[in-house]
């Protein structure tokens, strides 16, 4: 297994991973033997890395057909060969296929290694990208091995060491993200290595988490595993470690993964019995269309899956049962600095969640266009039932039914996260901003700021019942949105007997409380104690076009600008 190294094809390397020291200058003067230098992180291309990635993932489907395979052959042998010999080959040929089905989850875990070293190059080369432009605009030169001087030209001398510092230091936090990426993806890979010669897998003790239980504690009883044992877990229990808080992202999507043609094949399951049933009335035709939406649907995820555009995908949760059931994360969670979490609303389902995706996908690239050199992570959490119609998108029912799985999670990615503790963002669009207003007014959400947008209230009366830090609590509406009309159901029923009188709408408009919609005070006003920001006129879902200003808004709350 070859370790990363940033360094081209055409360069010397005196081992897999490091450069020569002759061609590894920081800053003038010092050198570094194991430093990724100015040049190679210059040509260094992260979409060969994340390709190499999606290969060793197309692993899976083979590996699982041979799998299969094995287990027909061995079936034939039972049923025409007996006796000693016979019983050692079965052995032989079923030792086999648990070594190919253990390779399953190896395959998607490298798949997670170069994607996510991939990701950190990315983020390195954009600061790298920085510097120069930052050096460029105060006349500073930087030459082949990544040296800093005052062009003479335009730097007075007694300027230059004020004028070159900042981006010598620019320079090098550059280099060092670069550094650190090379060496842990290397490290990540030698440890697959020596797992492979030591075993892959081991038998974990008998404990289990139950489902629901306490995301610390959940992680507290995963990081007493060994990388044998949990693999174990991964690899024959996929339903329990696909499904808990508090298990790390990357474990959560080999199991989740590795359940994706169980899910399709419940789908069709379902699609045939409602296809056999004789005579077919309306509720098989309903039926019918349903489960053919969520296969496409399902399949649809499964290519966004199999991608090897950036970011990579993490499948945190799938659900095929109802309208269906996802979990997303664009960018591993639990390595990034900032994570928005994307709750949708009424009638979302698995039918279109790539189309929720994208959604949260284009605050994410929009937080790449304003901080290119930080990582960030966006999540699609469709963990409910939303609403299919309007009548039942007038209660709150499902959004209380949501709020413990969304304290949950929130509290799973706190507890999950690697390194310093990450911001964290939970945004709520139309129904899905009741849903994240209910969660944190009954059961309390690990987040450093709230976005409502396209919201019909979220609750509460104020945002400081919604238990965040103060001035965190965010909302937009735009000027065309029909969300404006949900009024409370008080000012409906008085409206409804205003209009028996010919001074109704007089009335009305003197008497009309503006800031009441229909679950509480409209989070946009100023009454209700939050902050705005604007949107065009792009309707109820229009939050998201590139043109809008409000994507711009989304993405500098999550970034904490």
């Amino acid at each position: 297994m070859t370790r990363p190294a940033v360094v081209q094809s055409d360069q010397v390397v005196t081992r897999p991973g490091v450069v020569r020291p002759a061609q590894v200058v920081t800053r003038p003067g010092v050198v570094r033997p194991d430093q990724v230098g100015y040049a190679q992180l210059s040509t260094a291309d992260p979409t060969r890395w994340r390709a190499t990635g999606t290969a060793w993932a197309g692993l899976l489907d083979p590996t699982r057909r041979r799998a299969t395979e094995l287990a027909d052959d061995a079936a034939a042998l039972r049923s025409q060969w007996s006796g000693l010999a016979a019983t050692a080959a079965e052995k032989q040929v079923s030792d086999l296929r648990v070594e190919l089905l253990a390779l399953a989850p190896v395959a998607i875990e490298i798949d997670q290694v170069l994607a996510e070293f991939a990701a950190r190059l990315t983020a390195a080369r954009a600061r790298l990208a920085a510097a120069v432009t930052l050096a460029a605009s105060v006349g500073v030169l930087i030459d082949r091995w990544g040296r800093t001087s005052p062009d003479p030209s335009r730097v007075p001398a007694h300027r230059a060491v004020q004028t070159v510092a900042p981006v010598t230091t620019a320079l090098r936090d550059a280099l060092d993200l670069a550094t650190a990426a090379d060496r842990e993806a290397a490290d990540r890979l030698d440890q697959l290595t020596a797992d492979a010669e030591s075993g892959w897998l081991s038998r974990p003790p008998a404990d289990r988490p139950a489902p629901h239980s306490d995301p610390a504690q959940v992680n507290r009883w995963w990081s007493g595993l060994s990388p044998a044992q949990r693999r174990w877990l991964v690899g024959h229990e996929p339903e329990l470690i696909g499904g808990l808080d508090g298990i790390p992202a990357a474990a959560r999507d080999q199991a989740n993964r590795l359940l994706l043609e169980v899910r399709r094949a419940a789908l069709l399951q379902r699609w045939e019995e409602l296809l056999a049933r004789m005579p077919r009335g309306p509720a098989e035709m309903v039926g019918l269309r349903s489960v053919e939406a969520a296969l496409s649907g399902l399949d649809a995820l499964t290519s966004r899956l199999a991608s090897p555009d950036a970011p990579r995908a993490y499948l945190l949760g799938l659900d095929v049962g109802g309208e269906g059931r996802t979990v997303v994360a664009l960018g591993n969670p639990d390595r990034a600095a900032s994570i928005l979490t994307h709750v949708p609303g009424t009638t979302s389902g698995l039918h279109d969640a790539t189309d929720d995706l994208g959604r949260a996908a284009r605050v994410l690239s929009r937080c790449a266009d304003l901080a290119p050199g930080q990582e960030t992570s966006a999540v699609l959490w469709l963990d409910y039932d939303a609403p299919d119609f309007l009548h039942e998108a007038a209660w709150d029912r499902q959004a209380h039914a949501a709020g413990d799985a969304l304290h949950r999670f929130q509290e799973g990615l706190r507890a999950t996260h690697d390194g310093p503790a990450a911001r964290q963002t939970v945004l709520g669009h139309s129904y899905g901003s009741l849903v994240v207003g209910g969660a944190a007014r009954d059961h309390g959400l690990a987040a450093d700021a709230l976005v409502f947008v396209g919201s019909p209230g979220v609750g509460v009366q104020h945002a400081a019942d919604l238990g965040v830090p103060a001035g965190q609590v965010w909302a937009s509406r735009a000027p065309d949105d029909v969300i404006r009309l949900t009024r409370s159901p008080g000012e409906l029923a008085r409206h409804a007997v205003l209009s028996l009188s010919p001074a109704a709408g007089i009335v009305g408009l003197l008497t009309g409380d503006d800031d009441k919609l229909w679950f509480g005070r409209d989070p946009v006003e100023a009454s209700f104690g939050g902050r705005s920001f604007p949107s065009g006129r792009y309707g109820h879902s229009g939050y998201w076009h590139p043109d809008n200003p409000a994507l711009d808004g989304m993405a500098r709350i999550v970034l904490g600008r």
